[in-house]
């Protein structure tokens, strides 16, 4: 089968990416920013031994030229997933924008000299979306962008990263380009240290929050945003592409009712009912993770998917499986306190 190299091997889509390619056959390098900690890779040492598979950890930050050459020799497929997370905004934009941006170039003209024949990189719904209305009628598509002008530092960063990315292809006909633009992406963490969007989960599991923000996403499983990766390195006609996988919008009042229904009965007292708009704000001023959301209150994502259905053939899994499937490995990985 197929040698594919997945950056960030430790991060949440990039893990359940490089299981999904284990399944199928794949021989998997993955790269990791240090491998003085084994704790950190010793879930995708479990993966790959599990199923029998081929995976080969090696060393390279997104942040230095170091290491990418060795990385990308020999590959013929990567898997750009690697991108910085912030679990709240920075104090400067250019600390998340320039590793973004920086990192994806220095991954795809490794990947050109190598002779790479396909990238498939994570880019997000926010790179199609951020900083357009939420009029409740219009769907976001492939072909929409965001608004640099109007976006937060994180969306900024996945639009300008994933537009430096189309740029090189343009000058670099040779190498081919796949963009993966998920939702808000949600579903079972194979370790405790994974920083994701799964915080939203935690908060309410762990009843951080006294109430619900009226907030709108597009969540997926990070199960099906692993299998999207997998499926656009392999479809003939997926070059050159943009895929949005999310699904339809959910409030978080909505998420936060499923939790209560799954674990209510286990003990954990999830909060369902609506916060103000004013206590969101006044939360805001002492929590940066929480100010995140002020600007979308009482405003629906809609996204449409029907391009990946229709080329890739993609599908999801109910959004209810996804959420319970979320706080369950949460509670298994003690990353929410257990309430026996």
């Amino acid at each position: 089968m197929s040698r594919v190299l997945v950056t960030g091997a430790t991060g949440f889509i990039a893990g359940h990416a490089i299981e999904e390619l284990i399944k199928g056959g794949h021989d998997v390098r993955g790269t990791v920013r240090s491998l003085r900690d084994p704790a950190r890779t010793a879930h995708l040492r479990r993966i790959a031994d599990s199923l029998d598979g081929s995976l080969e950890l090696v060393e390279a930050d997104l942040s230095e030229d170091t290491g990418w050459e060795a990385a990308v020799a020999g590959q013929e497929y990567v898997l750009h997933i690697a991108s910085p997370f912030p679990a709240a905004p920075p104090r400067d934009e250019a600390d998340l924008i320039r590793p973004a941006v920086d990192g994806t170039l220095r991954v795809l003209s490794a990947s050109v000299r190598a002779g790479v024949r396909r990238v498939v990189m994570t880019s997000s719904l926010s790179a199609v979306s951020s900083g357009r209305p939420r009029d409740g009628e219009r769907s976001r598509s492939e072909e929409d962008w965001g608004d640099l002008d109007r976006s937060a530092p994180y969306a900024k960063s996945k639009i300008l990263a994933e537009r430096a990315a189309w740029d090189f292809v343009t000058d670099h006909p040779e190498l081919e380009l796949v963009v993966i633009n998920p939702g808000l992406v949600l579903g079972p963490l194979q370790h405790a240290a994974a920083r994701t969007s799964v915080a939203l989960v935690r908060r309410l599991l762990n009843r951080e929050l006294p109430a619900v923000p009226q907030l709108g996403f597009a969540p997926v499983d990070v199960r099906d945003v692993a299998r999207a990766h997998v499926v656009a390195v392999e479809a003939p006609g997926a070059a050159g592409n943009r895929y949005v996988c999310a699904g339809e919008n959910v409030w978080f009042g909505d998420i936060a009712r499923m939790l209560s229904e799954e674990f209510g009965p286990q003990g954990y007292r999830v909060p369902t009912r609506r916060m103000p708009y004013w206590m969101l704000w006044a939360a805001g001023r002492f929590d940066r993770e929480v100010r995140l959301g002020l600007d979308f209150v009482g405003s629906a994502e809609l996204a449409s998917s029907d391009k990946a259905r229709r080329e890739l053939g993609w599908t999801m899994r109910p959004v209810e499986e996804t959420v319970a499937d979320t706080g369950r490995s949460l509670i298994e990985l003690g990353v929410v306190r257990s309430r026996s």
